[in-house]
């Protein structure tokens, strides 16, 4: 029988999609206050993918990455999930969201992002919160599946989600120094 064993810290990252900076600020000042310092941010993505969003965000959508510096225990995705919405619903106009904010973390094997929708390739939290595994790291690098979102699978996202993933190697490697 194998040993259960606590999980690995993860980083939390957030996705957010917006199309007013000023709503984007505001998003990201209240996600630092909810969630501790920035580490890194990923430059400013277009949004070209679907018109989902067009009648909340208007048009000119754009995808931005934050990711905070302190690890957490992944079990907090689901506690993360519905702050995110709770900001979302706070800084909406007119009952229509600003900014559409989606969390995630980062492991060195994976990167998973919380969803309120049930689907075949996503597992249940709780509090009505899914996760899905959105991109795997196999064979040196990392790959999307079958039902990865479309930006998740553009190079220059896998470049930046690459990159962070290192991030978390180092943050490792400081806690450990600081332990012994």
């Amino acid at each position: 029988m194998a040993k259960i064993r606590q999980p690995n810290p993860v980083l939390l990252f957030t996705g957010i999609l917006y199309s007013s900076e000023e709503s984007c600020n505001k998003a990201i000042n209240e996600l630092e206050a909810c969630f501790g310092d920035i580490m890194a941010q990923s430059p400013v993505y277009k949004w070209e993918h679907t018109d989902y969003y067009k009648d909340e965000l208007g048009d000119n959508i754009k995808r931005k990455f934050i990711i905070f510096r302190h690890p957490i225990d992944p079990s907090l995705l689901s506690d993360a999930k519905i702050k995110t919405n709770t900001l979302e619903q706070e800084l909406s106009v007119n009952s229509k969201r600003t900014v559409n904010i989606d969390p995630g973390y980062i492991t060195p094997a994976k990167i998973v992002l919380a969803s309120t929708k049930d689907y075949s390739h996503r597992i249940y939290l709780k509090d009505g919160i899914y996760a899905e595994v959105t991109l795997i790291y196999t064979k040196g690098r990392l790959t999307p599946h079958t039902y990865t979102y479309r930006d998740f699978k553009n190079p220059d996202i896998i470049t930046f989600f690459t990159a962070s993933r290192r991030l978390l190697w180092a943050i490792k490697h400081e806690i450990s120094a600081k332990k012994s």
